[in-house]
């Protein structure tokens, strides 16, 4: 049930009450499937439960019989399967699992890990132990805790009370604040300030759907503090919105790259990957489509030392 696919790490997330034979729920004993990246555990505590897999439309494809020394396996996402029956004795309890990148998606109602971390995070090769990172406009922390999450020190920047405030009770709840730096900052300040602190360089600096929230003058200073931020080896992670010929930006916003512009601040820097690609917002137009923007994603390395 489970497939050769399977994630090396999985996070439980969600963990149902205790059924007997009598109180597994009418939906567990038609077929039925886990959302896109939701894994299913079901765990026998007594008795026996009868068990299939099924096809969309109900049809039985494999049956087995699970009891306490014989363990169902994972149930992969959006498998279809159901419950058959179940031994008057039986006792049994089933737990969801993700990935960390939609731990705290699934589990707290966070926005997704952003995809660009996602996808850069099997290139980064930190030198400290355990590797620093400071996100820039880290919002109510949606990739300050997946770092958390995976054993990163992270310094998490953020003007808004409330967003901080949400992500200190996250890291409360999931034991998590020793791995959090919490500092609340104006980013448009950069021009008075350092993002570099006493406690070192960091391994990656990340500013992810922010810059184009700031000042304009704020931006080339900024990025200058993100480098000097960054040790050498380290990465910059960013991603902003664009105005380019073919797609005007529609939005108020008071700063977008022109086309070149984020590569301009890079030069000497190794550009893991770097593209003006067409993305869309979240927010959507009059006619309900997402809004269509160019954006500036970049991941560089800063040269070594």
């Amino acid at each position: 049930m489970s497939t050769a696919s399977t994630p090396a790490k999985l996070l439980p997330y969600k963990t149902l009450p205790e059924w007997t034979a009598g109180a597994i729920p009418a939906g567990f004993l038609r077929p039925h499937n886990t959302r896109e990246g939701t894994w299913a555990q079901l765990q026998v505590l007594a008795g026996t439960l009868d068990f299939a897999l099924t096809s969309a439309d109900g049809q039985v494809l494999e049956r087995f019989t699970f009891t306490p020394e014989r363990q169902p396996p994972l149930i992969a996402p959006q498998q279809w399967h159901q419950i058959l029956a179940a031994s008057a004795d039986a006792r049994c309890q089933l737990r969801f699992l993700c990935t960390p990148e939609d731990f705290f998606g699934k589990k707290h109602g966070l926005t997704r890990t952003h995809s660009e971390l996602i996808e850069a995070y099997p290139r980064l090769h930190p030198r400290a132990q355990p590797p620093r990172a400071l996100d820039v406009g880290c919002g109510r922390g949606r990739n300050s805790l997946y770092l958390a999450l995976q054993g990163w020190q992270v310094d998490a920047l953020e003007q808004s009370d409330g967003a901080l405030a949400t992500l200190a009770e996250l890291a409360a709840q999931e034991g998590l604040q020793a791995r959090l730096r919490l500092r609340q900052t104006d980013l448009n300040d950069a021009p008075r300030q350092t993002l570099l602190d006493s406690a070192g360089a960091y391994d990656l600096v990340l500013c992810t759907v922010v810059l184009m929230f700031l000042q304009p003058p704020t931006i080339a200073p900024l990025i200058a503090q993100m480098q000097a931020a960054t040790a050498p080896g380290g990465c910059n992670l960013i991603v902003c919105a664009m105005d380019t010929p073919d797609h005007p930006c529609t939005q108020p916003f008071p700063f977008t790259f022109q086309p070149g512009g984020l590569r301009a601040h890079y030069e000497g820097w190794e550009l893991l990957k770097y593209n003006e690609d067409l993305g869309h917002l979240h927010k959507t137009d009059a006619n309900g489509q997402p809004i269509a923007l160019r954006f500036a994603t970049m991941l560089a390395r800063k040269p070594a030392a």
